[in-house]
């Protein structure tokens, strides 16, 4: 059996070379392979600890902080006042962690070029796309979801001191919760998607943030009569959605908001696919 390698110039293909009897390309060895990569990055497990310790140490210090001074927190602000979102609010941090380690795990082997090996191995680009993208989805999601629950339970006892904790079973709470690990999975694989369009690890991550957070600052500078059809739609703030108990009027509903969040991912992922196969390595 041989395979043909690709070349950098695009024009012609490199002479075909034999692989050893027995031995092809297929999706379950490609997966094995970029989660040898993914445990080998030594980014990996730092960025996943800060994500973790991050939102969980937030979490918990911002419900002890308000415990702290409830007593003396002015009535319009305990009108307002939501457990859920004091508990998980850690997960602004760790979208950025996550959604930086998406692009890395494609962007790096750009820069050092093991980009190369990687397709000369799989000549065909795409599986390489799907089994980063599934391994990473897979990580996000768990530690994510992990973080959130710990999170919140941790919140929710320092915030019983005052007794104005709250429940898993109290409407919309378990599905702000469970959310959170839902929404730092989207936010990863469109850190991958980027990473795969945008090649270049700055450029990615300035784009990443550019959508997450830079978006919807410059979206409050709208006229008041465009504000309604455009902000709710930004992707952050529709994905944010799901994540919060009491949604704002001007918000989309939960689900709905988490659709057009998912939307915004596929097409990144899309034209990522796409390019991967016309342009050079």
């Amino acid at each position: 059996m041989t395979t043909t390698l690709p070349t950098t110039s695009g024009t012609a293909p490199t002479p075909a070379v034999p692989l050893p009897d027995g031995l092809k390309v297929t999706w379950t060895r490609v997966l094995r392979s970029e989660w040898l990569k993914f445990r080998s990055l030594r980014s990996s497990p730092l960025a996943i600890v800060v994500a973790v310790v991050g939102m969980v140490a937030l979490g918990w210090i911002f419900s002890a902080a308000d415990a702290n001074r409830w007593p003396v927190m002015r009535p319009q602000a305990k009108l307002h006042f939501d457990p859920t979102d004091v508990s998980i609010r850690g997960y602004a941090l760790a979208q950025l962690v996550i959604g930086v380690l998406g692009v890395l795990i494609v962007s790096g082997e750009y820069g050092t070029g093991m980009i190369r090996a990687t397709f000369s191995a799989v000549p065909t680009r795409t599986p390489v796309l799907w089994a980063k993208l599934a391994i990473f989805a897979v990580v996000s999601f768990v530690v994510g979801t992990l973080s959130s629950f710990a999170a919140f339970l941790g919140g929710q006892a320092f915030l019983s001191s005052q007794h104005i904790q709250t429940t898993l079973s109290a409407p919309g709470v378990f599905r702000a919760v469970f959310g959170v690990g839902l929404y730092l999975t989207v936010v990863g694989m469109l850190g991958v998607a980027l990473g795969w369009l945008i090649r270049h690890t700055a450029g990615a991550i300035a784009t990443l943030f550019g959508l997450l957070l830079v978006l919807p600052g410059i979206a409050e500078a709208l006229p008041d009569s465009w504000a309604p059809h455009i902000v709710p739609y930004l992707p952050s703030n529709a994905g944010q959605a799901l994540v919060t108990v009491r949604p704002d009027a001007a918000m989309l509903a939960p689900w709905t908001g988490f659709a057009w969040f998912c939307g915004y991912v596929v097409v990144a992922l899309v034209a990522a696919a796409l390019l991967l196969k016309r342009r050079d390595a």
